[in-house]
């Protein structure tokens, strides 16, 4: 009989259901684990579900009875894939689950920013009303969606479910080529010319050694003084640092974050220590955790431990 062991079922909501597999199992469950309790935990389980708990080099070898990682995200940093291609241990991941939740999400904070709006919060809940004294007031710029363009950075299922919501609502949309490129592939313009042209860039490519701060003070610079950035892909595309400073100094007009290099971000992260920027809407890492999404990815991860059992597994690393 399988031994499953989920590590963090913290990381998916309470009144999000994880179908059971339909062979002989053994089910665990730990909300979370800290780094010294994942040897006991995992000492003889056959199969690890993880979300962001660290499988590494150093504790795989200790876990001899382990014949499958499950990870319940589709980011693996968290597990040591070198160690496991090279002992035959397979992962797999979740894919395609949240191609709704994270364009809307996107699409929400283009509205929210370029309309001012938690700004207006901000200032109503300040007694700026009463101070005025009109039946309306104007204290930041509010500004159309409809008509402005859009550059997205990465062409996969989330870049093209950000582009099909903002084209129908009216948003010219242009894909970026990667950054360096000598050539610029049909379909795509060239990474300076989008930055250049964009009213609202959206980030959604991979972090890897070529991408990191892919959106720094130079690139920043090249952008209008009236744009916005969005990230919504990983944290480390842009240069925190800069791009507060982009801001505080009007380089650019506003930035939607819902990813940080380190998470959870503490207040020594730049963007959480500017959080009351008006022009600065952060959220928790939570794009992609619609109910629809959630319960996709969990129904996925069902069916990715039962297609390992059943010696055909799918989505592997």
């Amino acid at each position: 009989m399988e031994h499953i062991v989920f590590l963090d079922r913290e990381t998916i909501p309470d009144h999000i259901k994880i179908p059971a597999p339909h062979f002989p199992h053994r089910w665990t469950s730990y909300p979370s684990t800290s780094p010294d309790e994942i040897e006991e935990r995992l000492k003889d389980a056959t199969i690890v579900v993880t979300n962001k708990v660290i499988l590494d080099k150093t504790m795989l070898p200790r876990l001899p009875s382990l014949k499958l990682i499950a990870v319940a995200a589709t980011g693996y940093n968290n597990v040591d894939l070198s160690w496991c291609h090279a002992n035959q241990l397979p992962v797999c991941n979740i894919r395609g689950y949240a191609t709704r939740s994270v364009p809307e999400h996107v699409i929400a904070m283009l509205f929210s920013l370029r309309r001012s709006l938690c700004a207006y919060q901000r200032d109503i809940q300040n007694d700026v009303w009463q101070e005025k004294g009109q039946f309306c007031f104007f204290t930041h710029p509010i500004g159309d969606i409809a008509g402005s363009t859009l550059g997205i950075f990465g062409k996969g299922s989330l870049g093209k479910g950000v582009a099909a919501l903002a084209e129908a609502v009216g948003i010219n949309v242009l894909f970026a080529e990667h950054k360096g490129a000598g050539d610029c592939r049909p379909g795509y313009t060239p990474f300076e010319t989008v930055l250049s042209v964009a009213d609202a860039i959206s980030l959604h490519c991979p972090l890897n050694e070529q991408t990191h701060h892919l959106i720094g003070q130079p690139e920043l610079a090249m952008m209008k003084p009236e744009a916005i950035v969005i990230n919504a892909g990983r944290g480390g595309l842009v240069d925190e640092h800069a791009l507060v400073n982009a801001l505080k100094s009007g380089t650019i007009a506003a930035a939607g974050i819902d990813v940080f290099t380190e998470e959870p971000a503490t207040i020594s992260n730049p963007l959480v220590a500017h959080a009351g920027l008006p022009n600065l809407l952060l959220t928790p890492h939570v794009a992609w955790g619609s109910d629809s999404s959630l319960q996709a990815l969990a129904d996925q991860l069902t069916q990715n431990i039962e297609a390992f059992k059943s010696g055909k597994p799918q989505n592997l690393l």
